[in-house]
């Protein structure tokens, strides 16, 4: 399994409605709103790095809402 957290920046006053449809997302584990240059954190979890890729960022990021994102893949080291 193949885990990231994904930062997302909403349009302002966006951040409860983006993690609640965020939330919704087949691979998304944990969603949590919080304070800082980002507004929502997503963890999300897929079989490999090509079905993480277009399986769940590619739907994390067409939520409405949602301006801008950065992924962060979870090394185990």
């Amino acid at each position: 399994m193949v885990q990231a957290y994904i930062l997302v920046q909403t349009e302002v006053g966006m951040a409860g409605r983006v993690a609640d449809a965020v939330s919704e997302i087949e691979g998304v584990i944990r969603v949590d709103t919080v304070t800082g240059p980002y507004d929502v954190v997503v963890l999300t979890e897929a079989a490999t790095v090509h079905d993480l890729g277009t399986a769940v960022v590619s739907r994390v990021q067409r939520v409405a809402g949602i301006t801008r994102t950065l992924t962060c893949s979870i090394l185990k080291i």
